[in-house]
This record gives structure tokens, sequence and C-alpha cells, in this order.
């Protein structure tokens, strides 16, 4: 579960030596975490990451128990904080914890408690939280005023969900009004792959609080491009957020408070941040706004320790695993290709097709393997088993792809073939920040899809090294299941306990590092191969016909017409006959015509 490029931070404390401390803060974008130890100088981080959403009301409890499985096991004391846990349920969630750590002394809580200890410590002043959703908390001595952060249905103005929703609402406020289509509207779609304002009112009915909140982005997005619509949502959410922090400062009588910003909206963002402090500054001219200089899975180690003065620390980084990164075949510069923005668009045309020798050089060396794992897809399956492809980015996209074509070619079960991508379905088309950066991710994937013995895991990275696809792999062969991993970098690190490795050598791309080329060409044939294979040896092809193919479109029924009038040796009135009569039911029409002609 370690990232791939740790920063180590060290606080200033005095703790008994060796004692481990993990501190997590859970929202509605992620889960983070950080695991500290006692060091000479202090508490140093030894290790942090992410996993998905924690929301202590939108997330079932057996779902947080999969989430915190996967956090470090060895600690002396826990702190968690999730957003939506109150008062109230803190019992619930502390008893929740003991289950996981026994041992360890638990401190719990609500995402407002970490926030306030990783941004003031034990100190006065203000915090701005805004991530999915929104919240102000202040502090004065031993009182502690809030506002705002009363959940999505009754609050959370100025969050990512608050923004979303204003857009939606905008969107078809401006159509009512004027009709027609603004860019607004056209870089929602865009933004969701989607190709209609109807599209987009069906995705939003359906669609949970973190997916609607991921619109922000493009928000943020429209409004450094001046779009008067997006300036007027980001004005009114740093409005409301201005006079929270107003009021929370008049009730505890801080003249000049110290006003710190957190969560994903200020941190990534910088015209949410600009346009918080424009308006707070209006109403508050002597207020000092900055940055938190602590995250708040820090704020939770630190209220886990239960440190007496304010944590102070240092960075230092470690590339070690960049460095393997870049060792890899697919990050090397490609000679050929140099010069790239010199050529024309026939010589450009000409490289690319010269380059694909590589791909086809590299798939005749691993064809003993590529067969080997037809036989392991084919053997899986037979015995009601499952195909899981596991990537991240093009890699990932490239195995939901596979899926996906499975059911419509060849009429099995979408639950025969799936993917699992790194970033859920949201990165399917577009980047999903560090998702591909977490083992434990990963594994909770797995654990969630309820990976069996009978099934059968295929990890897909170019690079061969991405901690999602590993800890994917990990837990499936944990479960006793077999695994498989694809990958284009032959000089990797080995790992250990996988079924069957495949490195296709397709050697430096055109763009270097850029693996959706020659990378991602011979992926997408290996798993051609994979599932063609299998589906072949299972008997869902009669020749080089699909005989299993679902016709769910006029271009599929008129295939399997053609397939009936030639296997059943009828012309097309006919066969379109018997698919009718069968529910167009290929199979089902292929049988009718061999009854009738074996009566004949």
């Amino acid at each position: 579960m370690r990232r791939s490029c740790p920063s180590r931070q060290v606080f200033v404390t005095a703790m008994p030596a060796s004692e481990r401390i993990l501190g997590v803060e859970g929202g509605g974008t992620k889960t983070a975490w950080v695991l500290v130890e006692r060091a000479p100088d202090g508490l140093r981080v030894i290790d942090q990451g992410k996993l998905p959403p924690s929301n202590f009301r939108l997330t079932s409890t057996d779902r947080l128990r999969s989430i915190f499985r996967q956090l470090p096991a060895e600690a002396d004391r826990v702190g968690i904080f999730l957003a939506g846990c109150g008062a109230d349920d803190r019992r619930s969630l502390e008893s929740l914890c003991a289950e996981i750590w026994p041992r360890a002394k638990i401190a719990a809580g609500s995402d407002r408690d970490s926030g306030l200890a990783a941004a003031l410590g034990h100190g006065d002043g203000i915090v701005v939280n805004a991530g999915t959703g929104a919240s102000v908390t202040g502090r004065r001595g031993d009182r502690i005023e809030k506002a705002g952060g009363w959940g999505h249905i009754l609050g959370d103005a100025g969050g990512g969900y608050y923004l979303s929703v204003q857009a939606l609402r905008l969107i078809l406020r401006e159509y009512d009004l004027q009709g027609g289509e603004t860019q607004f509207t056209a870089d929602i779609l865009r933004a969701l792959s989607l190709n209609s304002r109807d599209e987009l009112v069906r995705w939003a009915q359906n669609a949970d609080k973190m997916e609607i909140a991921t619109m922000a982005r493009t928000v943020f997005e429209a409004a450094t491009k001046d779009d008067a619509n997006a300036l007027k949502i980001i004005e009114e959410g740093t409005g409301v957020l201005s006079e929270y922090t107003e009021a929370v400062a008049t009730r505890l009588h801080l003249l000049a408070p110290k006003v710190i910003l957190l969560g994903g909206l200020f941190q990534r963002d910088s015209v949410y941040t600009h346009a918080f402090r424009r308006k707070l500054k209006k109403k508050m001219p002597d207020a000092r706004v900055a940055m938190s200089e602590q995250s708040p899975e820090l704020g939770a180690a630190w209220l886990a320790a239960e440190l007496e003065e304010p944590a102070s620390f240092s960075i230092e980084r470690s590339g070690t695993g960049m460095e393997n990164l870049a060792r890899a075949l697919t990050e090397q510069r490609n000679p050929r290709s140099e010069g790239l923005e010199k050529l024309s668009a026939q010589e450009l045309v000409e490289l690319f097709i010269e380059e694909e020798q590589f791909v086809q050089a590299a798939l005749r060396k691993a064809a003993a393997s590529l067969a080997r794992g037809v036989e392991m897809v084919a053997a899986a399956l037979r015995q009601d088993g499952r195909l899981y492809y596991v990537g991240a980015g093009t890699s990932g996209r490239l195995g939901a792809l596979d899926a996906s074509e499975i059911p419509p070619t060849f009429g099995a079960s979408p639950e025969t073939v799936q993917g699992i991508m790194a970033g859920g379905v949201n990165a399917l088309y577009r980047s999903v920040e560090g998702a591909e950066d977490e083992r434990g991710a990963g594994a909770l994937a797995i654990d969630e899809r309820g990976v069996a013995a009978a099934d059968i895991v295929c990890g897909i990275s170019a690079s061969g090294r991405t901690p999602f696809v590993l800890g994917a792999l990990a837990e499936a062969k944990k479960r006793g299941a077999q695994t498989m991993l694809l990958t284009c970098n032959p000089a990797r690190v080995r790992g250990k306990g996988i079924d069957l490795e495949i490195d296709l050598e397709t050697g430096p791309e055109i763009l270097t590092g850029s693996t959706r080329l020659k990378a991602g060409t011979a992926t997408k044939v290996a798993l051609n191969i994979f599932s063609t294979g299998a589906m072949v040896a299972l008997g869902k092809v009669r020749g080089n016909m699909m005989v299993g193919l679902a016709p769910c479109n006029d271009k599929l029924r008129d295939r399997a017409a053609r397939l009936v009038a030639e296997l059943g040796k009828c012309d097309y009135a006919e066969a379109c006959e018997r698919l009718q009569k069968n529910g167009w039911n290929l199979r089902a029409a292929l049988a009718q015509g061999s009854t009738v002609g074996d009566g004949m």
C-alpha cells in the first residue's frame, strides 16, 4: 500500500519508542491514511496512501470493514475520523475499529476533528474545509463553533456536490428560459461522455453523491476560460463559505482570525481559492488566510497520539519507485522518432506504420505464453469461473473494452468476463488522480467483486509495476484464484506468486512513455487472443462464425439472419422468420433448422 513517491515527515514530540500510530481521514472522495512511528527526532511517516471513500453515513458497515482491512494491521494507536460521523456515532465507529485493531488504542470522530487538528493543532482560528462537502469550524480556547456540513441534502453549500448540482440546475434553467445549448452545457456533456441534455438528466437521476461531485472540476475548467455561468457558480459557493466564516468568527469574537483552508477544492483549484479570499476580504479585511500545512490524516494521527503541542514537520522525498519506472523499456526514448515535430504528415504516418512491426514481433515472441494464457482462461471459464481484467489508465480501459464486447459477441453473461478499472467508471473517460498508486485499492476491488478460487485474474500494466494491479493480483492469489500479469517491460523487477507472466517487448514508444501506442496495440491483441481463444474452446464459435452473438441491433440482426441462412441452408427471409419465432435467439433458430432438416 506504499505510494510510488512517498513523503517522509517528522513530528517533534515525546512518545514511547517503537510506537506505531495510524491516522485515517475518510470523506466522500477518498480515505486517506498515514502510518507514523517513533524516531530519534520525533514521529516519522513510514507509509501513507489512499483508499475509496468512507463517509460514515453513506457507506455501509460491511463496506467500511472491507476498507479498514486494507489499512496497515500493525498499529498501537489508531485515529479514524470520518465525514458523517456525529457524536452519537463515535461508539459504533470505535467498535468497528476494535474488530480490525483489537490491541490498539482507538480515537474516532468526525473529519471536522482531524481537520481542526491538522490546521490549528491546539491553536485558535477557523478551518474552512471544501471537498465533496463543505464545512466551517472555529475554535477559541475550549469553545468550538460550526457552520455548514449538514450533509448533501440539507447543506454542504460550497462543496463539490453543491457546485455540481448548481451547474446542472443552471444548465436546465438556461435552456428553459432561452432555449438552445450553451458552451457550458457542451463542456459538461463532454466531461461525462454524454450526448444530449436528456442523457444528462437521466445520468443525474441515477448518479450518487460522489459521482455528481466530480463535475466540480469541469466547473473550474470553464471558469478559467471566463465562462459566465461557471464564474457565477463559483461566486455563489465561495460567497456562502465566506458568510459561514464571518458568522463563526462573530460567535467566537475573533476579530482578525487565522483562517486555514482544507479540502480538494482549495488544494487543486486556485480559481476557488482566489474567489474565496476575495469574498472574505470584503467581509473580514483583517483575516489571515492560508493553506493548511498538514493533511487531515496527519491530524488524525496527531489526535491518536494525544500530543500536547502542535506538531511540526519536515519533508524528505524518496524517488525509489520512480527510479524503477524510469528503467522501464516503455519509458526509454526511441531514436527512430527523434525530431518528431519536424516530420511531414506523410512521414509521420510512415513512421507509425513502420513501428508496428515491433508489435507483431513482440506477439510472435510471446506466442507460447499467450497460448498458455488461453488455456488457463478456458479452463477457468469451463468450471464456471470468471475472467477479471485489472488495470489503470490505458491498460484498464483496454480490459474494460474487451470485457464489454463478450456478451454481444458470444452471448456470454456479463459476469463471465469483467473489467476492474483503477478509479472506477469515471476513469474510463477521464484521468482520476492517483487512482493507480494504491495497492490497497486494488485488493479492495478484488474483495468487493467476490473473486473466488475458480476465477482467473489478469493484471494489465505496461510497466509491470502499477501498485493497483499488483495489489489486486496479490489479493486474488490469497483467495486461491489463478493469476496472470501482462506487461510490455521485460526488464521489470519480477514479483512472486503470479502463475503466468507475459512480457510483450514492443520497445520504446514513438512518443516517449505514451504506452497507448505500441504497448496499447499489443495489449489489445493479447486480450483479444485470451477472450476469443477461450470462447472458441467453450464452443461459442462454429467454423469462424459467432453462433452465440446477441442480435441487439439492426446490424447484428442482419448478421444473425445471414448466419442462419448459411448454416441452416435456407434463404434470408426464412432465416429471419426462424429468428423471429425464437425471439432472435440464434442458437435456438439454428437448432430449429437442424430439426427441420432431420425430419425432411
